[in-house]
């Protein structure tokens, strides 16, 4: 994508009138159909040939990935504009990462997988999987056997929900792809060659066929549709107006056509790949990138060391005196109150509790506080019963009071 930055000035004067502030520099992001074309220079050398990996085998990962791609399309029912997309996508993707690094069976899934909700066509992951799954026992010529839902099947398909959002980081979440399948419909109606089934056929087997190759990443889709129209026609010996040539209609030069016509026919040369020599191949030059970046972060660590060791060490003194003035440093002046009124400042950790422990706190609780009743209904009946005993005994006194106070008049009379 290409960035192109405006710049602002702001003069800001004070009341003395000579601050001022610098100017800022905004980022702008421009997204067009033309930031779909690569460079040419990362086509000279791409990361996987930076790890070691030479070209032909490169190119021989980058076919078989379109293929599974194009199959397992087909066996999920999704449309060819689907398929397409996906193609583009992995062809996108390890020209700015290595095959080394990532697995391609992983990327291609997950390539399809993102191309099936842009084109709304969306697919489950476990039908992905299942379709990559049969694919090559298919092509191991082994007993189709389903797969089995285990640990195993959950960490692939967590590999592949990764490599979706690695292709989307990648790509700048710019998947927008204007493909060419369209234009040969209209520009073989502009040459008056729509009910020809033949030239549109094997125009459009061509284009598909050229998704396997890095043609996509150089020309736009006009000049792509105009080289598969002009292929077809060769092959098919059909003549096409030359007096001016038909291409430069549409903006297109020979040069361009012939390039392109060139590197779909180099596809059909190429030999029949093994796909299990191109993942030993892969996996003996992973070994040796793991090896050399786990040398590379023990030299990291050892320097990290080293620069720690350097360091002027401070010296401490073991007096007594120095462990006491440490110690009354650390102890506290007035010690922490524990009393039930003074609850202390840490927060309690939450954990989780099984039901059974919960049922159990809640019963306590509700014998707590039934106790707490009865305690209260028997501080109840004592106030009474004092009450009660209080007020029999002041009877009694008076009685026993006028009583004696009767028998001293009737000794008094008798006297």
């Amino acid at each position: 994508m290409t960035t192109s930055t405006t710049v602002t000035t702001q003069n800001q004067a004070k009341n003395n009138g000579t601050a001022t502030k610098l100017p800022k520099n905004y980022g702008k992001i421009v997204l067009t159909l033309h930031n779909c074309l690569l460079p040419e220079t990362t086509f000279k050398e791409t990361p996987s040939q930076a790890d070691g990996l030479d070209i032909e085998t490169e190119i021989d990962l980058r076919v078989l990935g379109c293929e599974m791609i194009q199959t397992a399309g087909i066996l999920l029912k999704l449309p060819q504009v689907a398929m397409a997309t996906g193609q583009m996508y992995l062809q996108r993707f390890y020209y700015s990462k290595s095959f080394v690094r990532y697995p391609m069976e992983t990327t291609a899934m997950g390539s399809i997988y993102l191309a099936s909700k842009v084109e709304e066509k969306p697919c489950r992951i476990r039908d992905v999987i299942n379709v990559f799954h049969h694919i090559k026992q298919v092509r191991a010529q082994k007993t189709i056997s389903p797969l089995i839902v285990d640990l195993n099947y959950i960490e692939l398909k967590n590999q592949v929900i990764k490599a979706e959002r690695r292709i989307l980081k990648e790509l700048g979440f710019c998947v927008h792809v204007k493909h060419p399948h369209k234009l040969i419909v209209v520009y073989l109606q502009l040459l008056q060659y729509e009910k020809n089934k033949a030239l549109m056929q094997m125009a459009w087997n061509y284009m598909n066929d050229a998704l396997r190759t890095d043609v996509f990443m150089r020309f736009p889709p006009e000049t792509i549709a105009c080289a598969c129209i002009f292929l077809t026609a060769r092959k098919i010996g059909l003549p096409l107006p030359n007096n001016p040539h038909w291409f430069l209609l549409f903006k297109v030069t020979e040069e361009e056509i012939r390039e392109i016509c060139v590197r779909i026919l180099q596809l059909y040369k190429r030999t029949k790949v093994n796909p299990e020599e191109l993942e030993s191949k892969v996996d003996s030059l992973r070994r040796v990138y793991q090896a050399n970046r786990q040398m590379q972060v023990q030299k990291e660590r050892e320097a990290k060391l080293e620069e720690k060791k350097s360091e002027p060490s401070t010296s401490t003194s073991t007096s007594k005196e120095t462990k006491r003035e440490t110690k009354n440093e650390k102890s506290p002046k007035t010690p922490p109150l524990s009393s039930k009124y003074h609850t202390s400042h840490k927060k309690r950790e939450r954990r989780s509790r099984s039901p059974y422990e919960r049922k159990r706190e809640y019963s306590s609780k509700r014998h707590k506080s039934r106790s707490r009743e009865r305690e209260i209904d028997r501080s109840r009946e004592r106030r009474s019963d004092d009450k009660r005993s209080r007020t029999s005994s002041r009877k009694y006194d008076d009685y026993e009071r006028s009583k004696s106070s009767r028998d001293s008049r009737e000794d008094k009379r008798k006297h």
